[in-house]
Formats: structure tokens, sequence, C-alpha cells
């Protein structure tokens, strides 16, 4: 008897899952962005949001929870009902460093998120400001060689891909410099031109504009290849430091067990939008390269680029607490 109670209990359990996914959405979809309003998750989501309203039929409302490199902002998600109302624009940062430089993260980014699809990549530039004298990261390593922990450089936060570029190119060049983290890039590219830090790797988007105006002098990408919107630019690898090669990425995620058909749902809705001609034109004017796929291909990115972060931080000794 007992038996099939247990039995009745998870059919009615999967017909109930079934028929909520089916309602799907009911009410307005919050996207959380895990950093300050401005930086590069934050315009990808906002882009994003009013489009995939529109398609859902429901409001889809932007949400900024900034903290601790984004981990405040996942841990939100992480904890949220799995019903597909709550979604997290993730970056590289939370899916695949914090958990090797944070001791307590919040969330385990394996077992609390499901991927929906990867949203697109973007090169870091190496930022300086103008009273640093150096025109060129030879001269910049010499300088950070003589004058060793002088130098500060800001990122977004511990744990990210400005973080991990600085202590990368700290291991590579054999220099020693400061670490000052903040809640996001805007905030970070602020104290950069006010003269607070020396330096910073930030996204394309956000740091293209103050490059143009000739507030911000920028050294080099992080990426393989010089980015086509900054081809003086030389990449890190050609300015001196061979073996630099790494880029930002983010995408969509939900609280793990929301139910498989809400989240192909939310990845063929999100792909639609990433694939629309204007959006695109738009992501591309700023630097960002769109890369939507699958929910496999995504959780494969996320394993391999895992594994790539686990090896530079455990080389360079980042950690945050």
């Amino acid at each position: 008897m007992k038996v099939w109670i247990r039995v009745l209990a998870l059919i009615a359990l999967c017909c109930g899952t079934a028929a909520s996914a089916q309602s799907w959405p009911s009410m307005p979809v919050t996207l959380v962005v895990p950093y300050v309003a401005g930086g590069t998750n934050d315009i990808v989501a906002r882009s994003v949001a009013p489009r995939l309203a529109a398609s859902l039929g429901q409001s889809v409302i932007v949400v900024n929870r900034p903290g601790a490199g984004g981990n405040v902002g996942a841990q939100m998600v992480a904890r949220a009902a799995p019903d597909g109302y709550t979604i997290l624009i993730a970056s590289s940062a939370i899916l695949a460093i914090s958990k090797w430089v944070y001791r307590h993260p919040g969330y385990d980014p394996d077992r609390d998120f499901a991927p929906i699809t990867l949203a697109g990549k973007v090169a870091n530039v190496l930022l300086v400001h103008p009273s640093v004298p150096a025109g060129s990261v030879r001269e910049l390593i010499g300088y950070a060689k003589h004058q060793p922990r002088e130098l500060a450089f800001a990122s977004m936060g511990s744990g990210t891909t400005g973080h991990l570029s600085g202590e990368m190119l700290q291991m590579l060049a054999g220099v020693e410099m400061q670490h000052i983290p903040y809640k996001g890039s805007s905030q970070a590219l602020t104290d950069l031109l006010g003269g607070w830090t020396d330096l910073m790797f930030d996204n394309l988007p956000t740091a293209l504009p103050l490059v143009r105006s000739g507030r911000l002098r920028a050294l080099a990408v992080t990426t393989a290849q010089r980015s086509p919107l900054l081809p003086d630019v030389p990449t890190l690898a050609e300015a001196g430091v061979p073996g630099f090669e790494a880029y930002a990425w983010f995408g969509f995620v939900a609280p793990a067990a929301t139910p498989p058909a809400i989240l192909d749902r939310l990845n063929a809705e999100i792909v639609k939008v990433l694939a629309d001609r204007t959006v695109n034109a738009e992501f591309t004017r700023i630097g960002i390269i769109v890369t939507p796929g699958s929910r496999i291909d995504f959780t494969r990115l996320i394993a391999e680029e895992s594994r790539m972060w686990r090896l530079v931080v455990e080389r360079s000794g980042a950690r945050a607490e």
C-alpha cells in the first residue's frame, strides 16, 4: 500500500511539473545581473530583456545584485525557486572561476545552475591611466619590475576575468602589483579615470569609448587576435607576453531543477533574440561576439573553461575571501 502511495505521489508531482511548464510564463520573469549597472553583462541584459519579453508575452525585469565578484547575485538565483521566473546572466567568473578563487562562494556552479545558452564573448583590454609612465606593455613591465607593488590594478571584482587577467600578467611577466577589486566595471573605471588606480583589464565594450576619447590608454588586448575595433592595439602575446590568451564570456542560466521544457523554451527564445540582425549588429559594434548555442554546448564550454581557469588560479596563487 505504501509503495502505491509513493508511486501515485510521484505521478502527481510529474503531472504538476508538466502542467506548470506548459503554462509558463504566467507572470513576469526576473533577469538578475550580478554586477552594477553599466557593465557588459548589464548592457546585454537590458538589450535582451525587452525583446525576450515580447517573445514570451510577459515582462522581463532586469535587477542588479552586485557584490563579491558577482557571487551575491549568483547566490540569489541559486536559491530561487526552479520555476523559470528567476534567471541569471552569468559571467565566466561565476560559472568557471569563482569556485577556484573563493573558499565559500555561496553556491556551486555545477550543482546549482542549469545552463540555458551562451550569449557572447569579449576581449579584455589592458588599460592604463595617462599618468602611468608606460606607452607599451614592455615599458609597463619594466616599470613594475623596478617599482614592485607600486602599481595598483583595478578589477570588476575578485575572481572575474579582469582580476585573473591581472594575475596572469603578473605570473607570466614576473612582476608584482596590488589588486583592488570593485563591485563592477563601472565603479572600477571611475576610480581608474580619477587616478586612484593605475591600470585595469576591462571588457572591450565598456573600455572602447574611453580609449577612443583618449581618457585612458590601451596597451594590449587579451585575445589571440587583435580586435577589429582596435586594430592598432597589439595582443599581449605580440606585446611581449607569450602564452597570454584569455577572453570573457557570459550566458544565461536558471536554478537547477528548472523543468527541461522551460529551459528549452528559454533557450529557443533567447537564441532567437541574439540571432536578430539588429541585436547582432548592435553587439558587434561595441565588441561583443555573439555566440548563442544549445544547452549542451554551453555546458561543455563551462567545463572546459573551468579546467583552464583552475590552472591559472593554482599557478598564480590568486585567492579572495
